[in-house]
């Protein structure tokens, strides 16, 4: 064999960065938490099913424990009895996490404008996407999720997000 010829090692060889690696893993392997209350999380599921295929984003692999997930999905009304448990999980997350506010309800709790609904999860969490609908149709959550990783390839590595937010519910 002659190794003299250097296009054998062309196609072998390759060469990148760490920080394009990291960002290339963390693009490419998103583990959702939803936290589905209404008719937003039935789209949801439409979302992660056959026809619209979430996976082909990196982001099949739905976790059920806050502490195994990045990306916290909050689909549906969330009333002011399950908000301190929604900042429980978004505190349970590890460092760096995303939030994406699905629908008209998570967003600015829809038509609920009454004392029991949270007008916006984000008067508790900080939220990194809104999704806009009642209910949104699967594309524009899909759509969200790609917005998530192009703010994935132009975040700071290994930062802790969103530390000047302050909650209703961070002076308890």
């Amino acid at each position: 064999m002659d190794v003299s010829n250097t296009h054998l090692l062309d196609e072998a060889v390759v060469t990148t960065t760490i920080d394009a690696v990291v960002d290339w893993g963390r693009e490419a392997s998103l583990w959702p938490f939803v936290f589905g209350t209404a008719c937003c999380a039935i789209e949801f599921m439409s979302t992660a099913a056959s026809r619209y295929d979430i996976s082909r984003f990196g982001a099949e692999v739905l976790r059920f424990s806050p502490r195994h997930a990045d990306l916290l999905i909050v689909a549906g009304t969330v009333s002011y009895k399950q908000a301190p448990i929604l900042k429980q999980i978004y505190d349970q997350m590890p460092e760096p996490k995303w939030v994406i506010a699905v629908g008209a309800c998570a967003s600015t709790g829809g038509f609920y404008d009454n004392y029991t609904t949270l007008q916006g999860i984000d008067e508790i969490i900080p939220v990194d996407i809104y999704v806009a609908g009642c209910p949104p149709r699967p594309e524009a959550i899909l759509d969200s999720v790609m917005d998530i990783q192009k703010q994935l390839k132009h975040e700071e590595k290994f930062a802790v997000r969103n530390t000047d937010f302050k909650g209703k519910l961070d002076d308890i």
